[in-house]
């Protein structure tokens, strides 16, 4: 995905409806937007402090995209900050939809100001044939390849937390299962209006009935998030961590949840699940906030405390 000067936003399509040649086409249309210039205003200017670029890793059966932010500063002690930075692995919203361009303001900034390398995983967007297992594989695959090959990126492996929004909270909540099982330590997670749990269960909340249609029409989306998420034949507690049979001895958390939210009480609930497992978890609720704001400084004001707050977090847990 590289980024284009002007493009055109499509219009919205009805998801509860959609082809798949249609969901194809208004992917790639919403996509070139989100990843040009002329989205900057709704999504944020990055930071001129940082180098942004697009690398290719070469990963078992396939080559991921990421999209890498480090800091371009200089100083006394850039050499040491290139060659033992702390490791933030992203991975962007969205679903069947998104790219990690959506996310250049806050992971320019994180890169900038923590300082750190930030990694943002271009993930498989779900499809007919291309499931969430498929997406939460990108999410543990790119966290487990920089680390192996620490000195390459220029990271410190002993300092790494991983970091998502919406669909990519799940991919960052299930890697930080992985990681553990894995004897992977990090540091901590960071889940910004997380969904978690896509069972037959998935809309059973007070929150998705509330905000199903106002002040975004989230319940087709997510009803279609759901279908190709977990296909006929998935074990969708797998995809699940709201159902993961352990949830202890898990990195800290900081758990972000914006009000106006149709899955708000999927945080609110993994939050309690991680605090009766003994994980340390923090929730953090922002009134009034709606679904994506982290993404969106151009037109939701919370956007920046919130990014002030997950800088602090991860600040405290990636410090030497």
């Amino acid at each position: 995905m590289s980024e284009t000067t002007a493009a055109p936003r499509p219009p919205e399509p009805d998801f509860s409806a959609i082809t798949t040649e249609e969901l194809f086409a208004y992917r790639d249309a919403e996509n070139r937007f989100r990843a040009s210039s002329a989205a900057r205003a709704i999504l944020g200017e990055p930071d001129p402090g940082t180098a942004i670029d697009w690398q290719q890793i070469a990963l078992p059966g396939r080559d991921l995209p990421v999209r890498v932010y480090r800091s371009a500063r200089t100083g006394d002690n850039e050499a040491a900050a290139r060659t033992d930075l702390p490791l933030v692995v992203h991975v962007h919203g969205g679903g069947f939809v998104g790219t990690a361009a959506q996310c250049d303001w806050t992971n320019s900034h994180l890169a900038a100001r923590l300082p750190a390398l930030v990694v943002s995983v271009e993930h498989r967007l779900l499809a007919p044939g291309t499931p969430l297992a498929n997406a939460a594989d990108d999410g543990w695959d790119v966290l487990d390849h920089v680390v192996r090959h620490a000195a390459q990126w220029g990271v410190d492996p002993a300092r790494t937390a991983v970091f998502g929004e919406s669909c990519g909270a799940l991919i960052s909540a299930l890697t930080a299962i992985r990681a553990r099982e894995a004897g992977q330590e990090l540091r901590a997670q960071v889940l910004v209006n997380p969904a978690v749990d896509v069972t037959k269960t998935m809309f059973d909340y007070a929150s998705i009935a509330e905000y199903a249609y106002t002040p975004t029409r989230a319940l087709p989306q997510l009803r279609l998030f759901q279908q190709l998420a977990v296909p006929p034949g998935t074990d969708a507690d797998a995809v699940s961590p709201l159902f993961a049979d352990d949830l202890s001895g898990l990195a800290p958390a900081l758990v972000v949840v914006p009000t106006q939210d149709a899955v708000a009480d999927h945080g609110r609930r993994y939050t309690e699940r991680l605090r009766a497992a003994g994980t340390p978890v923090q929730l953090s609720e922002y009134p009034g906030a709606k679904h994506a704001f982290l993404t969106l400084p151009g037109v939701e004001p919370q956007a920046e405390a919130a990014q002030a707050q997950i800088l602090q977090f991860l600040c405290r847990a990636l410090a030497k």
